[in-house]
């Protein structure tokens, strides 16, 4: 049996159905209407995510976060037209103010009611209210310029968010590969609307200085939670690839593939911190989520 047959049995035994939908739509041609279909499983009557979309925390309500983590397979899927009732009922979500700090002008990225479910220790929602650096701010802004109603007051709200995350990102971004993922989001999404209400240069070339200083280079280090190369690069197209990245992404390649387990998954770098059981669920659905990613950065990058 070869790795990836290895990796699709592991898969198929044991992903969720909506990462099963992902596998499925990227190795075997499956349509990607089967993503959205497994994924509004998941949406809540106000429009919002739960119920362990994030697999690292099992709350049921809907989050910020929630929100963010769906916008993400829906991207997966290709994205949606506007009137899709997944991305009305989203942007119903992010215009009730649910999870919005009006004091710091951002979606919060935990909130009080994960306390009440299982989840891991950096989704438990802490005394001083959390950081505030826009993850997952500066993704949901910008996937209101995408999708929201032009001329709207939430479409008007996404407008000057992205202003200012993109603002405070140039002057202060820190080394830090999830901040830098939604800035990315942004920016993608902004661009396909049409709407860069920013300093694009700027922000890109920070974005670029960021990504080349956040990619750890040693692979005897990537056991360690530390971006690899993935982490930003998807393919040679990739803003973030360049010539002098070849040879780490193919020892990012030969490293995949050294660390298969024998049942076809992969390491997950990270635990709970806590002991709560649920993560010996959770851990099985990462390393599914982690195996669907690293077929991915071969099949772009494998020579072989």
């Amino acid at each position: 049996m070869t790795a990836h047959e290895k990796t699709r049995a592991f898969i198929y035994q044991s992903a969720r159905p909506i990462d099963l939908a992902v596998f499925r739509h990227e190795f075997e041609n499956a349509p990607a209407v089967d993503i959205i279909s497994a994924l509004s499983a998941y949406q809540n009557p106000d429009g919002g995510f739960g119920h362990a979309i994030e697999p690292d925390n099992f709350n049921p309500l809907s989050t910020p976060m929630g929100a963010w983590k769906a916008t993400e397979y829906i991207r997966e899927a290709g994205g949606l037209d506007a009137s899709h009732p997944m991305i009305r009922g989203i942007l119903r979500y992010l215009e009730s103010g649910d999870g919005f700090d009006v004091g710091h002008d951002q979606w919060a990225n935990t909130v009080p009611s994960n306390n009440d479910a299982p989840c891991a220790v950096w989704w438990k929602y802490p005394e001083n209210g959390g950081e505030f650096k826009y993850n997952p701010t500066a993704a949901l802004a910008g996937f209101i310029v995408r999708y929201g109603e032009k001329g709207s007051e939430l479409y008007c709200k996404g407008v000057r968010l992205v202003r200012k995350a993109a603002e405070w990102y140039i002057k202060n971004a820190p080394i830090e590969q999830h901040i830098a993922r939604c800035f990315i989001t942004m920016h993608e999404d902004c661009s396909a609307a049409g709407e860069t209400p920013y300093d694009s240069e700027a922000l890109l070339k920070k974005l670029d200085e960021i990504v080349d200083l956040s990619v750890c280079r040693d692979p005897s280090r990537w056991r360690e939670y530390l971006p690899r190369p993935s982490a930003f690069i998807s393919s040679r197209e990739s803003r973030f690839y360049r010539d002098d990245l070849e040879e780490i992404c193919l020892a990012e390649c030969r490293y995949i593939k050294d660390t298969q387990n024998p049942d076809g998954s992969f390491y997950v770098p990270w635990t709970w911190g806590n002991d709560h059981k649920e993560w010996n669920v959770a851990e099985v659905w990462c390393k599914a989520i982690i195996a669907i990613d690293n077929l991915k950065f071969l099949r772009e990058f494998d020579p072989e």
